[in-house]
Parts: C-alpha cells; structure tokens; sequence
C-alpha cells in the first residue's frame, strides 16, 4: 500500500474531526445518514452519466494505483535494458525472443518482439510511441473520472441542504429547534465539500503523478528497445537511458 495517500486521507479526515470536535460537537451529531446517500448516491450517479461504461469499469483498478505503493524503480528497468542488450550483444536479437515472456509490461514485451522479427528502428517508434499515447489517455481519463466526482461532490452537497431546509422549513412546530435543525441541514454542504477535497481530487492528482512516473518508464522502454535493435553499445545505452531517467524526473523535458 502507498503510505502516502493512506496517511494523507488518515490525517485530513482526522482533523476534521478533531476541529469539530474541540468546537464542542460530538460524533453522533455529525452523522446524517439522508445527507450521506444524497451526497455518495447523486455523485456517483451523475459522474457515472458522463462516462461511457467501458470507462467505468476501470474505476476499481484506478483506485488501486492510488493506493497500491507501485513507484517505479528507474534504476532496475535500466538494468533490465542494459541486460537485455548485452545479450543481443552476444548472442544476437533472436536470443531476446525467450526472455520476452518473462517480462509482465506488455510495452516491453512487444517491444522485445519487434526488435527479434527485425521490424524498422522507426517503424518500432511509431508502434511503441502510439502504445504510449494509448497508456497516458487511459490515465488522463482516469484522473477525469475523479476530478468530475470532485466537482459534483459539493453541487450536491448544496442540493442536500437545500432539501434539508425544505424539510425544516415546512416542519416548523417549535422554533426554539430551528436553529439545531438547520445545522443539521448544512452537514450535507460540509459532506459534499469534504468529499471533493480530501478524496476525489487528491485521488485525480495521484493519478496524474502515477501518469508521469509511467511516461518516464515507458519513454525509457522504448529508447532501451531502439538502443538494442539498432546496436548500440551497452554502456552508451545506460548512460543514455540514465541522463533521460534524470531528466525526465528532473521535469526539465
């Protein structure tokens, strides 16, 4: 599990509840189950309207590389490609073709592929850079997945309160409880709003980060598979894999 966004919900929902808690709020009176559903059940609905639902179906594996500890290790898929071509080195690009199976990134097993069918150095760039596209639109989708829940998320917060009033307003048989009932009413707003701002779009941010930690790994998969085909030297390939990983994390390109 990433500690990161686990200690970073952790803390924002417990401090929440702790300045609520000091400004003399007990627990029990913060929870507004009407309020919950309105909230959960009209953000979910209206983000699931403005997506298809092959999209969708992605939800369950994006929250999982939210929180799934998955950074990648720069340094080892370098290694992995220096490897890769001292072997072709040695034994030539048709000893790639076993070890391509062992390999769980489709990315680099293809790429293994059509270096061992003999495919043009510039034909594998053009696959592979399209393949990269296709990866960073699924991430770019995710993340608006989240960040439109984020958006909806305090709409309908308002929409809660708003019936809420209704409901209190038309119910009216002892004013000295007014004032309870409407605060009551607004915890739908503060659901809404607290929803938005410590999971939805946090969650759309650490997609975006995942996204830009994937286009580095596969940027150095594709320039390790061209290195290896066109037969660059192993050294010159990891200090040239290295200098991209550096500047890649750097944010200079």
């Amino acid at each position: 599990m990433d500690l990161a966004s686990i200690l970073g919900l952790a803390t924002a929902i417990a401090a929440i509840i702790i300045a609520l808690t000091l400004e003399g709020n007990s627990l029990t009176s913060l929870i507004n189950l009407p309020a919950i559903i309105i909230i959960l059940g009209g953000t979910i609905g209206a983000t699931a309207f403005s997506y298809p639902l092959r999209e969708l179906t992605r939800v369950p594996g994006l929250l999982g590389q939210v929180f799934q500890d998955n950074h990648a290790d720069f340094e080892n898929i370098v290694n992995t490609l220096v490897d890769l071509a001292e072997t072709a080195r040695r034994e030539g690009l048709l000893a790639l073709e076993s070890r391509a199976q062992q390999f769980s990134d489709p990315l680099l097993r293809h790429g293994l592929s059509f270096a061992v069918d003999g495919i043009d150095p510039e034909e594998i760039r053009r696959i592979m850079e399209n393949e990269i596209m296709r990866r960073q639109q699924d991430y770019k989708t995710g993340a608006g997945i989240f960040e439109t829940a984020g958006g909806y998320a305090p709409t309908m917060g308002i929409i809660g309160t708003v019936i809420g009033l209704v409901h209190v307003l038309s119910n009216i048989s002892d004013t000295t409880k007014l004032a309870a009932a409407i605060a009551v009413a607004f915890l739908a707003t503060l659901y809404g709003i607290a929803s938005a701002n410590i999971i939805w779009l946090p969650m759309a941010a650490k997609l975006k980060t995942r996204a830009g930690e994937k286009m580095v790994v596969d940027q150095i998969i594709m320039e390790g598979i061209l290195g290896i085909v066109q037969g660059k030297n192993p050294r010159l390939i990891r200090r040239e894999l290295g200098i991209l990983a550096e500047i890649e994390t750097s944010g200079e390109v």
